[in-house]
């Protein structure tokens, strides 16, 4: 039979002769020892590669979140779990760093390097300190069977090199409302975020209960973990929404937990489960309990755009927690969604007034500068915002659109220049790239 030509003057036999080689060549190169298995795995991202993009993404992703509590005390309770867990796992070697950040959802989430971050809204949720280890082990528990680095090498194959875009984890709740005004863009972590398998949860699941037990903790701890999910999400699926949209949940994982805790784990099941230390460690958190509510509530009632009814439950909020650092961004926030930025911004200020090293009071003030026309103080804003966390080519703009109005014509034309380094589409992008050309950079 005359075999078929593709463009370039291939046959289709020598074009799948040579895609199997080269999938043959890939496989060679990309074999790896499953660290929980040990079994060989296709794996085309190393451990230093799954650290760097870790420590290239998260930042973003934190304070994304509201950044890492002030309760310094919590955050160590926290950490000192985590940490113990992490020592037991299967990968103890990676560098493993928690946090508890300021965010009002529920959920919890880890980076492909040993970053994870639980947010005070599941912690409000959570009953004892098995329970916490419990969701803290199903976190290390993707780290350790590299779950996103497996999931990235198939990708890579299929679509070429992966990048870190994509919108952040924390997009979708609340809706739209919360984008700031001006487009400030972020560098997402969609990528390394994003929806795990089922069968990724249920080894996350028994890993976590595997961890978890070999510490010392009741494994009923996870079985209590499941259970509140499951009744969360019957009595308000959209309060769980992000979290199950990255971890999908189901009855199977919530039966088969307890199945394994009463077969494999039921040795354990004299080991405590350390409520009343839970309690002591989280009594700062449940006393902003109320006020957090509060803000859910407005969060939900802004994502459906009431945002009047959102704006009252706010100021309810903030009457119990004034100087609440993620209330009064989310107040800001609302009142952007509604043009109201004169009022927006001295909550903004008051953000960065609470938490001065947190960068994302900084970035929503910026903007509100820049609309109030204070350019010197926008400057300086988006200045701090690009020290405690850089690298997102959208502060440069804003930058050198700051020296412009200010009449500083060659700082705002290398602030546009870097900007088009990395952007080259949209209206900053054309913004920039006319102001060049109007003064004689560009030809």
């Amino acid at each position: 039979m005359k075999p078929t030509y593709l463009r370039g003057g291939m046959s289709r036999r020598e074009f799948l002769k040579a895609g199997a080689m080269s999938a043959a060549a890939l496989g060679l190169a990309g074999c790896a020892k499953n660290p929980v298995t040990g079994q060989s795995q296709f794996m085309l991202v190393s451990e230093e590669e799954e650290i760097k993009m870790d420590r290239q993404a998260s930042p973003q992703q934190l304070s994304n979140d509201y950044g890492t509590t002030q309760d310094t005390f919590l955050n160590d309770y926290v950490s000192g779990v985590g940490l113990s867990l992490s020592d037991k796992s299967h990968r103890p070697q990676m560098p493993y760093n928690y946090h508890v950040v300021n965010a009002n959802y529920v959920n919890a989430y880890a980076f492909p390097g040993g970053t994870v971050a639980c947010t005070r809204g599941i912690l409000l949720e959570v009953d004892n300190e098995a329970e916490m280890a419990a969701l803290l082990g199903h976190e290390i528990g993707h780290v350790n069977a590299r779950h996103t680095a497996s999931r990235m090498s198939s990708q890579m194959v299929v679509g070429g090199l992966a990048s870190l875009g994509g919108a952040a984890i924390g997009a979708k709740y609340g809706g739209g409302w919360g984008a700031l005004a001006g487009g400030v863009g972020g560098l997402g972590a969609g990528l390394l975020l994003a929806s795990y398998s089922r069968d990724d949860e249920r080894q996350a699941d028994e890993l976590g209960m595997e961890y978890m037990t070999r510490d010392g903790y009741n494994p009923e701890g996870m079985v209590g973990l499941m259970e509140m999910l499951n009744d969360q999400h019957t009595r308000e699926p959209s309060a769980l929404e992000v979290m199950f949209s990255t971890h999908p949940m189901s009855a199977e994982r919530l039966a088969t937990a307890r199945e394994t805790a009463n077969r494999k784990y039921l040795s354990a099941k004299e080991y405590k489960v350390y409520r009343e230390r839970y309690m002591d460690n989280t009594a700062d958190l449940r006393k902003l309990g109320p006020a957090i509510h509060e803000m859910q509530d407005a969060e939900k009632l802004g994502g459906e755009k009431k945002y009047a009814d959102a704006e009252g439950k706010m100021k309810d909020a903030l009457h119990q927690a004034p100087e609440d650092y993620t209330g009064l961004l989310l107040m800001s926030k609302l009142l952007i969604a509604q043009e109201k930025y004169n009022e927006a911004l001295p909550y903004a200020m008051q953000a960065k007034e609470v938490y001065p090293d947190e960068a994302q009071a900084s970035q929503v003030a910026g903007v509100l500068l820049v609309q109030a026309k204070q350019y010197e103080k926008a400057y300086a804003s988006f200045e701090s915002y690009d020290k405690a966390l850089p690298g997102n080519p959208y502060t440069g703009f804003y930058m050198g659109f700051s020296q412009e109005k200010m009449g500083n014509r060659r700082q705002a034309a290398e602030e546009y220049y870097k900007f088009l380094q990395q952007v080259n589409q949209g209206d900053q992008a054309k913004h920039a790239y006319s102001r060049l050309k109007q003064w004689g950079y560009v030809k």
